[in-house]
This record gives C-alpha cells, structure tokens and sequence, in this order.
C-alpha cells in the first residue's frame, strides 16, 4: 500500500479555518528563519499544518537535493515522497504519529518548550543516499493549542541509521526517546558535562593535543584521559569526533 501526502495529516484535527488576516503572526517567523538560514549551514524551513505544506524553504543545499528552494516550497510534503526511501518514509510516519501523540499530551502551556528530533535518508540526484538529521519546533500554536507553525532545521547526521527519536526540552530539563520496538517513549537521563570534560571536549575540537590540553588547564596527561574517558562514557561514543557530533546534538558545548 502506497504513503499518500495526507496520511501525514492524520493525527490533526483543526478545529477551525484561519482566515489570512491571522497570517499576519507568521510574517515575522518568515523573516526569523531567514535570518537563521543566513548564519547557518544547516537548511532551514518552516511547515504550516493549516495550508498543509511550507510557507518557507531556505537555499541551504543540504535538504534540497538538488532543486531549487521554490521547487521544494510548492512539492511541501510530496517532497518527502520523492526524496525519502519507501522504508523511511513508512518511519516518518511512524514518528509523525507518535509525535503528535506526545506532542497531545503535554500541557498547553509546555507545548512550545520540546522539539522533536530525528534521523532518515534524503536520496541524493547522484542516487546516494544521505543521512540526515531533521529538528522541528512549533513556533506558533492556534487558539486550541493545536500545532500551527514548525521550525525545521536540517543538518548532517552523526548516525549510520536512521531513528534516533527523542524530544527534549532544555527549559524543562526532559528528555525522551522513542523506543521503535515496543513503540513507547522511554525517559531519557539529562546529560551535564563537568568543567573539566567541557573544557577537553572544547579544546580537543581546536585541535589540541592532549599534551597541550593539559598544560592549557594545568593538570596531567593521565587526569586529561582519565576526564576524556569519563566524557565519551557519558556521551555513549568511541572517539572526540563522535563526542563532538553528539555534545553539538544535545548542545552541551
């Protein structure tokens, strides 16, 4: 059975038609993603649950496969039908069902504070795939509390496989992350880097040999690897360029 455009839309249920004068709160968010897409690398877009597309796609080049920025605004999510293979389009809709299932549950007044993130495969015009990893946060919600405006960051993955799905929220201090087996959400633990392991990750991405780290922070070779070790077990990594890739995943630097 084929993924039609509309089984994305499932779990909404909009109460009401917006009339264009209430598109005058979206304008400034426009403008605010173009900013964002100007100091970044990563693509940038935003996703109107209403009008059930994108209202903005910026020209980063990372999520558009080739085509233009207007081409992808006018596919919106057809897009992902194109560009997304069959066996991670059936997982977006996975996630996009237990997203909004989490999304539903939260208070109203938390609505705002989680973003979802996730890994998949864009195909590529060369016919390769690459992964990447999708960010979405509302940014505006209708009267409901329904989701009406999503910010959408896409950047490089640090994964081989696609999923990894968490929600997280830094005011709330929350983490979750999908469980694809027993499709539940599981807590996830908060992860808080001490001075020292901040320090060696920070200096390590300069370039910093762990001689040099260690005169730079005044203690010895063997404390560096014994703070270094420390570091990529709480991360869950094998090396600084993982440890790297993951403290920038969860902003911890």
């Amino acid at each position: 059975m084929g993924i039609d455009v509309q089984d994305f839309f499932k779990p909404i249920h909009f109460n009401e038609h917006l009339a264009e004068e209430d598109y005058e709160k979206v304008r400034p968010l426009i403008d605010f993603a173009k900013s964002i897409s100007q100091v970044t690398y990563q693509s940038v877009y935003l996703v109107d649950y209403y009008k059930r597309g994108f209202i903005y796609v910026s020209d980063n080049p990372i999520f558009l496969c080739g085509n233009t920025p207007r081409q992808v605004l006018e596919d919106g999510f057809l897009y992902y039908l194109k560009h997304v293979p069959q066996e991670d389009l059936e997982l977006l809709l996975k996630i996009n069902e237990a997203g909004f299932a989490f999304f539903g549950n939260l208070s109203k007044d938390d609505r705002l504070k989680f973003s979802i993130s996730y890994d998949f495969h864009l195909k590529q015009p060369t016919g390769n795939l690459l992964m990447i990893n999708h960010k979405l946060k509302p940014l505006l919600l209708d009267q409901h509390a329904n989701p009406w405006i999503a910010l959408c960051l896409v950047s490089l993955s640090s994964h081989t496989t696609s999923g990894h799905i968490r929600f997280k929220s830094k005011e709330l201090k929350q983490a979750f992350e999908f469980n694809l087996a027993t499709d539940t959400w599981e807590a996830m633990p908060i992860i808080q880097l001490n001075k020292r392991e901040r320090e060696i990750l920070i200096y390590s991405v300069q370039g910093f040999t762990m001689e040099q780290i260690a005169s730079k922070i005044y203690v010895s070779i063997d404390t560096v690897k014994f703070h270094k070790k420390n570091l990529f077990a709480k991360l869950g990594v094998k090396n600084i360029t993982e440890a790297t890739a993951a403290a920038i995943d969860q902003a911890l630097i």
